[in-house]
């Protein structure tokens, strides 16, 4: 089975200085590769879906809270892609509640009944991780740019056969939602000097690759995920769909190792 990561990016204009796509197997990291747009890491994939069977590791939101998808008349989560490919440029211009974080746009106050995190953010929290809102599109760690402008996506890959898990069993390709501070541990990934001595102490990252994984937080956010990715590729192969009923079904879920 293949692996890849892809450490996704929401820029308008410059996506492809910023998208890194890493390959590993167990034990070893085979590429990393920059240069892509967000239209030619799908192109990319559906290559690679063709080479055999395919899992790839995707770092943006999957879902948008289930309360907002019920709210926009959305039943299931294709309607929810589909109404982010109509409207999506449109909320990130705008930059109305619930979403946040672009020029005078503070985070809305706490509401329990309309949450700004999903539940697979909110387990991840629990579990001592800090993931941010898909609501947030701007300033640091905003990553619902990136989101908004990656959900189409998903929609092309899934009418093109892959399962796209949580909302499908695992299939001959199939991709889901990672979070790579799961991956890479608790570097200060913004360090080089950090970057650097965590590649240099993991055997599995060949000398002739070091300086690629290193030179950015992109690429060592690719790089790790698909290594870790890797180790677990048999139990991403048997990955099932959450049980009817749950957020999940709507809101998407990280895939944690």
């Amino acid at each position: 089975m293949q692996v890849l990561a892809v450490d996704w990016s929401g820029d308008q204009r410059a996506a492809h200085h910023r998208i890194r796509v890493a390959s590993a197997v167990p034990g070893r990291l085979l590429e990393v590769r920059g240069g892509l747009d967000r239209e030619g890491v799908v192109e990319h994939l559906l290559a690679r879906a063709d080479a055999g069977p395919l899992v790839v590791g995707l770092d943006f939101s999957f879902g948008l809270p289930a309360w907002f998808a019920r709210e926009q008349g959305c039943a299931d989560v294709a309607a929810l892609w589909d109404l982010v490919e109509r409207e999506g440029e449109e909320w990130l211009r705008a930059c109305r509640p619930p979403f946040w974080g672009r020029g005078p746009r503070p985070r809305p106050p706490l509401d329990p009944a309309r949450p700004g995190l999903r539940a697979t953010e909110e387990a991840a929290r629990a579990a001592g991780f800090d993931p941010r809102s898909t609501f947030q599109i701007g300033g640091a760690g905003a990553v619902g740019t990136g989101s908004l402008r990656g959900m189409p996506h998903l929609a092309r890959l899934r009418e093109a056969g892959f399962a796209v898990w949580p909302f499908d069993d695992a299939g001959p390709s199939t991709v889901v939602e990672i979070y790579p501070r799961v991956h890479t541990g608790p570097v200060v990934k913004r360090s080089p000097a950090a970057r650097r001595r965590v590649v240099e102490s993991d055997p599995r990252v060949p000398p002739a690759l070091r300086d690629e994984v290193t030179a950015s937080e992109d690429a060592f956010d690719a790089a790790l995920s698909a290594l870790d990715m890797a180790e677990h590729r048999d139990t991403l192969r048997a990955l099932r769909a959450v049980p009817a009923g749950r957020p999940e079904t709507i809101e998407g879920a990280l895939w944690l190792p």
